[in-house]
Order: structure tokens, then C-alpha cells, then sequence
């Protein structure tokens, strides 16, 4: 009997049309701190959640906005691991050979895009994106521009002011990102789904399968009749329902499951 990794491989090779679920344990490789990681320094009194709402940020902007750009300045000094280039690189493969792979991710970070991939669908948003807390019109910033380097610990002399809105009076920027409360981008999710409805292989990747409504997406997949492999090395509530569970990193085996594919 083949091996799950062997058979995994062979759906792999097989598949037209791909979609490629990931969640933090695919940036934790890049030494990115999960979303729930310990804080240190000035953010050791603070839960991640209490700095994650719009009510948070009405309350302290500063605070909180500090804490933004502090993470962008943590994700700008991050490298893209295997899993990110080798999925980047199946990504190019497949589009020359008539086929597609959409990336969706919960991440926040770039790291998919440095990586290699394009078009990639950010669930939660994305920390190198702004708009106005007011008016919500998207607006330029560079987060290095703001003098925060990427460490650990602060004091309050490294807290920042907002930044204003260039299209209102009233408004200042907020980072581009799902806070708890808020609807997911319609348009990235939407998409989402449209792409598990026609693929013919799903690969999940580092996810807890707790964070609804995305952890619902796989399932969706599998329903429309793709294949679902789970790839974490952390067993889930997801890794009895996949076709095929993989327990690892997707840096230590997505070249394996691609390498015959690639060569």
C-alpha cells in the first residue's frame, strides 16, 4: 500500500485546479509570532484581543496603533520558508501547464507574496494595508517611515501617534486588517469559495481549524468533491475529516510532496 506522502504526491501531480488553505503555523516557520504568542517588553500587560477591536482602538489609538506597526516591522524582517516558495513555485508551474492554484490564507503578512505567489486571497486582511477608521477610503503608509525597529521590547517613549487621513478631517488611519467583531473581506472570501467549488485538490496548511467562518472553507471543498489534505504538525479537528493527513511543517514537506512535480 502506498504511503499517505506517496499518495498525497501522486494527487498532487494529478490536479488541475488547486486551492491552498493556510493559517499561522505557515508563517510561524518564518518566525512570525502567532497572533496568541506571548508579548514581551511594554505589550506584556496586554492580551493580543484586548488590542484587536475597533473599541480598543477608539479607546487607545496610540496604544494599538504602535502595536500594528510594530508587527509590520516584525513580518519586513521575516523570510519567506520552503513552504511558502515551494507553493509559489507549484503556483507558476501549474498556470504554464493550463492549470491554477489560489492561495488564501489567514496570515496578515506578505510572506506568501515574497514567496512567490500572486493573487493571493487574505481572509483577515492584511497589515500592509490602511484605510481611514472614518471614511474607510484605503490610504498610503510605510510603517519603517515611523522609526520602530523590529524588537521586543519597547518603553512608552517608542509609542506613536496615529497617522492622519489624507482624505478627511476627521479621520486617522487603522491597519487593513480583520478585527474581532468585523466581517471578513466579501470579496476575498467570496472568491475563496468560488475556487474550492471548482478545484480538484484542497491542502490546508498550518491552520488551527478553529477561527470560523475559515475553517469552515475546506469542508466546502471537499462537499463540491475535492480531494482535502490536512498538512500540520499539530493533529485538528479537521485531521479525521481530510482524505489524508500529513503531520508536519509545510517547510519541511512541501518540497518533498513537489519535488517530483518541480524537477
Amino acid at each position: 500500500m502506498m504511503a499517505d506522502i506517496e499518495i498525497a504526491a501522486k494527487w498532487v501531480a494529478e490536479a488541475r485546479s488547486v486551492v491552498v488553505l493556510t493559517g499561522a503555523g505557515m508563517s510561524a516557520e518564518s518566525s512570525v509570532p502567532t497572533f496568541r504568542d506571548a508579548q514581551t517588553g511594554l505589550w506584556e500587560r496586554f492580551e493580543p484581543e484586548h488590542l484587536a477591536t475597533e473599541d480598543a482602538f477608539r479607546a487607545d489609538p496610540s496604544l494599538v496603533w504602535t502595536w500594528y506597526v510594530w508587527r509590520s516591522m516584525l513580518i519586513d524582517t521575516a523570510i519567506p520558508n520552503a513552504g511558502h516558495t515551494a507553493i509559489g513555485a507549484w503556483q507558476k508551474h501549474l498556470a504554464v501547464n493550463n492549470g491554477s492554484l489560489t492561495v488564501a490564507t489567514q496570515n496578515v503578512d506578505d510572506l506568501h507574496e515574497r514567496g512567490g505567489a500572486d493573487d493571493v486571497l487574505h481572509l483577515h486582511g492584511s497589515l500592509h494595508n490602511y484605510r481611514c477608521l472614518e471614511c474607510s477610503r484605503p490610504a498610503a503608509f510605510d510603517p519603517r517611515a515611523a522609526g520602530i525597529r523590529a524588537e521586543r521590547e519597547f518603553d512608552e517613549d517608542n509609542i506613536l501617534e496615529p497617522v492622519a487621513c489624507p482624505h478627511c478631517a476627521t479621520g486617522i488611519l487603522r491597519p487593513g486588517v480583520v478585527w474581532f467583531g468585523e466581517m471578513l473581506p466579501q470579496d476575498a472570501f467570496s472568491s475563496a469559495i468560488h475556487a474550492l467549488q471548482q478545484a480538484d485538490l484542497v491542502l490546508v496548511v498550518g491552520t488551527s481549524g478553529l477561527v470560523q467562518p475559515a475553517a469552515s472553507l475546506p469542508v466546502i471543498g471537499q462537499e463540491a468533491g475535492a480531494k482535502l489534505v490536512e498538512m500540520n504538525p499539530v493533529h485538528t479537528d479537521l485531521s479525521n475529516t481530510a482524505d489524508i493527513y500529513l503531520k508536519s511543517t509545510a517547510a519541511a514537506m512541501m518540497p518533498q510532496l513537489l519535488d517530483e512535480l518541480l524537477a
